[in-house]
């Protein structure tokens, strides 16, 4: 019989030139079949298409919106495309984030709906589809695990700042729902790891902006760290991983 392949499912991709992206083409090469969540059609497909040219195996599911409902639907549709009889999902990375930097007296009720959806409401819904086909997994011999779930973090996961209320009650909400999983499901053989990322993100957009000497996070760098979460052997398991580039200020 053939061998079940190992799937990678990323939420949050964006335009494809950021940390999603990154740990996309990533773990392609590193042997994973890959399904790719993410609002935007044109990106996913396009980079979807990058990925078979180079050999890899992946397919976009775009989604109308990062609402519970939609979520459920794409790993309805994954599950289709990718059945167990053939791929086992190995690795779930949950890189989708909506953010308001606005003083606080400024902030709607709708900025404060749209962040919370994105972040928590989102998050949740995309741990709880992972989990659930993670239990389905035999423990893998070599690395003592069903799966590992990773969250893309931030600065204002940890700390608020003037302009940060919604954005940081938000981030704050997606870390404690890592922690509490990790707590819960780490007796599970099932590994859930936070990352903050603490610093601006390299992305194409960003580089044009800030210059081509900017001080930051590579995306590609990022998506190694995850990599290597995956990778972790049960006996020594990083739940929290704390990224910056080296002249960031703490």
């Amino acid at each position: 019989m053939a061998a079940i392949r190992p799937l990678f499912v990323v939420a949050g991709v964006g335009n494809a030139s950021g940390t999603g992206a990154a740990a996309a083409r990533l773990f392609s090469g590193a042997g994973y079949s890959v399904a790719l969540i993410a609002r935007s059609k044109d990106s996913l497909e396009k980079l979807a298409g990058e990925i078979n040219d180079s050999g890899g195996n992946a397919a976009a599911f775009p989604i109308p919106s990062y609402g519970a409902t939609d979520i459920t639907a794409a790993f309805s549709s994954i599950r289709t495309h990718f059945p167990s009889s053939q791929f086992s999902l190995r690795a779930a990375l949950f890189n989708a984030g909506h953010g308001v930097w606005k003083p606080f007296l400024d902030i709607t009720p709708e900025d404060i709906q749209e962040t919370l959806n994105t972040n928590v409401v989102a998050g949740f819904a995309f741990a709880r589809e992972s989990i659930l086909n993670f239990k389905q997994n035999d423990i893998d011999s070599e690395k003592g695990k069903r799966g590992t779930l990773i969250f893309t973090g931030a600065t204002a996961s940890l700390r608020g700042n003037v302009t940060t209320s919604a954005f940081a009650a938000a981030k704050f909400g997606t870390r404690a729902l890592s922690q509490s999983l990790a707590k819960e499901f780490g007796k599970d053989s099932i590994h859930v790891a936070h990352a903050i990322i603490d610093g601006g993100i390299l992305t194409g957009n960003a580089t044009s902006r800030l210059g081509p000497h900017a001080v930051g996070l590579s995306p590609e760098s990022i998506a190694q760290s995850y990599l290597y979460l995956v990778n972790q052997d049960k006996s020594a398991w990083t739940w929290e991983l704390d990224l910056r580039p080296s002249h960031e200020k703490w």
